[in-house]
């Protein structure tokens, strides 16, 4: 069984560069989600506890299974600690046996933005150049990443409560070619943005984004609402909005979509991706990604980073599956 640490994760990117893993990923979440009929789907299993989530996401189609164990606790970063820790495994269907085992943090934060960035290249204006990141928190970075790779952007607009996450997202963008401008609120971020973010961490029901802070069609990437309870937007917006989930199930109980009645309905990810609905800012007005994270998408990210520990020998293996002579003598192990 392979073991993947954060090492070897930081190894491979450097051996085959962010940009080269991020078409990898886009391309890999395309197509699965392609697939998207082809996979045993449900919500993913949520134990919420003090100030926090903790949470089991799996998936599966007849090739592998995968499953991510993930946390979300906002107020970790007082105690020094992060706010989302993720590790994940990938095995066989057909057998059960463990393929890989490795961390997801950083994977977790790679496939959520690659994620944003493949559902803007269908839904937001293709000579998008603005882009606003409301919460410049862990996120921040990836999302910039992930979305220069689709579009030809000139200016990140950004803002946060917390000015140290300010200054932190400012000192990592340092050195790249692109006119930074910090906000002095959500407001003044959102003014003239083509494409917005919305990444904040605090477990409740927040007003990040009103109606009236839209003063253009937009593609609205609304991320931080993902958990019962926890939303960004305000609902007059997302009731005068275009609306596109991940998998419709899980995000009536944890995306935007919570606040609007039982019976609201809209586009999946996977109608936009097979061409089965066409969906755009350019003839549908402001349209809002409401996003919460899916099973498939970390499924996505392990195939691949699977395949390429395989390709460039990274990782280490570990003897976590007993090797029997008589496969039903497991007691032999202890002689």
């Amino acid at each position: 069984m392979i073991v993947l640490e954060i090492k070897d994760i930081r190894a491979l990117l450097s051996e085959i560069g962010y940009r080269a893993f991020f078409l990898e990923l886009i391309s890999t979440l395309e197509e699965d989600y392609k697939n998207w009929r082809q996979f045993d789907k449900c919500p993913r299993l949520a134990n919420h506890v003090k100030d926090g989530v903790i949470e089991l996401m799996p998936i599966s189609n007849n090739k592998m299974y995968s499953f991510k164990y993930v946390n979300g606790h906002p107020k970790n970063p007082l105690q020094g600690k992060s706010t989302v820790m993720a590790t994940g495994q990938l095995s066989l269907t057909e057998t059960g046996e463990p393929l890989m085992f490795s961390e997801m943090t950083l994977l977790t934060a790679f496939r959520t933005a690659a994620a944003s960035a493949m559902a803007a290249s269908h839904l937001a204006r293709k000579d998008s150049k603005v882009l606003a990141l409301i919460g410049t928190g862990a996120q921040s970075e990836f999302q910039y990443l992930a979305f220069s790779i689709i579009f030809d952007l000139q200016e990140i607009r950004y803002f946060d409560i917390d000015s140290a996450a300010m200054e932190k997202f400012q000192r990592n963008l340092a050195q790249v070619d692109i006119k930074l401008t910090p906000c002095k609120d959500a407001r003044d971020a959102a003014d003239g943005a083509d494409l917005i973010t919305t990444c904040t961490a605090d477990k409740r029901f927040q007003t990040i984004l009103t109606k009236d802070m839209i003063n253009q069609d937009v593609f609205i990437n609304a991320l931080g609402g993902d958990c019962p309870g926890k939303t960004e937007l305000e609902k007059a917006l997302v009731e005068s909005a275009t609306v596109i989930v991940e998998y419709l199930p899980q995000s009536k109980i944890e995306g935007e979509i919570q606040q609007l009645p039982a019976d609201f309905t809209c586009t999946e990810l996977h109608e936009i991706v097979n061409k089965e609905k066409i969906l755009n800012v350019d003839k549908d007005g402001t349209i809002i990604y409401d996003s919460v994270g899916f099973s498939l998408e970390d499924y996505s990210v392990l195939r691949l980073i699977y395949s390429l520990a395989k390709q460039h020998n990274i990782g280490r293996q570990l003897d976590l599956i007993p090797q029997l002579q008589d496969v039903k003598n497991l007691y032999s192990l202890l002689e």
